[in-house]
């Protein structure tokens, strides 16, 4: 977490990791926020990052969700949240119960309209084995293709475990009708995971930006495409969050 405020007039911005991941990959997000004179949180998800130690066997996306509203009750003002990929869900999850002034998530996990029974919820954990991501070398890391050595290294040490339920839960479907605050989407178009025609039947109203040259992984992480997507994010935050 990182409380620098260098703007007491904006909202807080809350930033939220993905899968098996940890907060460390909001490192040059937090670095362009904060030089922008924005305040941010980078929270890491129970379980995760410096709070590893966590039983994730039975995890739920309602339990992260909750450590987003936990944090955001802490806060002064109405958060922004910004999540990546899983925390993309877990950011609207945390909106629709009124705990963000602005909601941007970056090639989110897909909201539900309804549940799909057949899909069976499992406890345990796995890791980012499971995403692709087989070896702890940055030079061979065919999910960051954009990505540079330095960058690759931050990518593989955010890694750790994930909670199996969840997963399943996200594939059974986690329904979110409508959101009380605006939302924003940003897709990179070398994102073969999500890409931005995986939302174009989101019932949910959203504004959409779309981030040339990044991958899933560099839409946090290429610090050439956020040279550009980060001040793009920013105009839209304050012509949406006007004091």
């Amino acid at each position: 977490m990182n409380p620098l405020a260098a703007n007491t007039d904006r909202s807080p911005i809350i930033l939220v990791h993905g899968a098996a991941n940890s907060s460390s990959v909001w490192t040059f997000w937090e670095q362009e926020l904060i030089a922008n004179g924005w305040s941010t949180h980078a929270i890491n998800l129970r379980g995760h990052g410096a709070v590893a130690g966590v039983d994730l066997s039975q995890t739920s996306m309602d339990d992260y969700a909750g450590d987003v509203i936990a944090l955001a009750g802490q806060l002064k003002d109405l958060p922004v949240l910004i999540g990546w990929s899983m925390g993309g869900l877990v950011a609207m999850m945390a909106a629709a119960e009124g705990k963000a002034a602005a909601c941007i998530t970056l090639a989110p996990s897909m909201p539900a309209r309804r549940t799909d029974p057949s899909v069976e919820l499992r406890y345990g954990e796995f890791t980012a084995e499971e995403y692709g991501i087989t070896s702890r070398d940055p030079k061979e890391q065919p999910a960051m293709p954009d990505l540079d050595i330095e960058e690759r290294a931050i990518a593989l040490a955010s890694l750790g475990r994930e909670s199996r339920f969840a997963r399943d839960q996200r594939k059974r479907g986690i329904i979110i009708e409508a959101l009380p605050c605006p939302l924003l989407i940003v897709t990179g178009t070398l994102d073969t995971q999500w890409p931005s025609h995986h939302y174009d039947n989101l019932w949910l109203k959203a504004d959409r930006l779309s981030v040339e040259g990044a991958s899933h992984w560099g839409l946090v992480l290429n610090r050439r495409s956020l040279a550009k997507a980060v001040p793009d994010v920013l105009r839209w935050l304050e012509s949406t969050c006007k004091p």
